[in-house]
């Protein structure tokens, strides 16, 4: 029983990006899974790749895969190296750290991180 309330507090909320000086409001933190991602059009037409981790961790990347240009990182497996969050690619597989968006794969690529807030 008090896990399935540990859950619950954790699902609630609203998942909000910085974007420039104001805080975008991007969907309700329960429509978001653990482990999976989901992608959200910006007013300034950008995607953006917002996922949860399974601690309730909120994360927001570009949704761009830089090597092919496909709009497709939201698509991506979920894992961690060394303790680190990212997403790879679900076409080249190359892997992006979820809070920095550097890639562990090529040091001189990186995608655009989003400060997120879940209020």
């Amino acid at each position: 029983m008090t896990t399935r309330t540990l859950e619950k507090t954790q699902d609630t909320g609203t998942i909000r990006l910085a974007d420039g000086g104001a805080w975008l409001t991007v969907c309700d933190r329960s429509l978001l899974t653990p482990g999976r991602g989901v992608a959200a059009l910006l007013p300034d037409g950008r995607q953006v790749a917002l996922f949860v981790d399974r601690a309730g961790r909120a994360y927001a990347i570009d949704n761009r895969d830089p090597f092919t240009g496909a709009y497709v990182l939201s698509r991506g497996l979920v894992g961690s190296a060394a303790g680190r969050p990212f997403v790879a690619s679900p076409l080249l597989k190359q892997r992006f750290d979820l809070e920095t968006g550097a890639c562990l794969d090529d040091d001189e690529v990186t995608v655009p991180v989003f400060p997120v807030r879940t209020d």
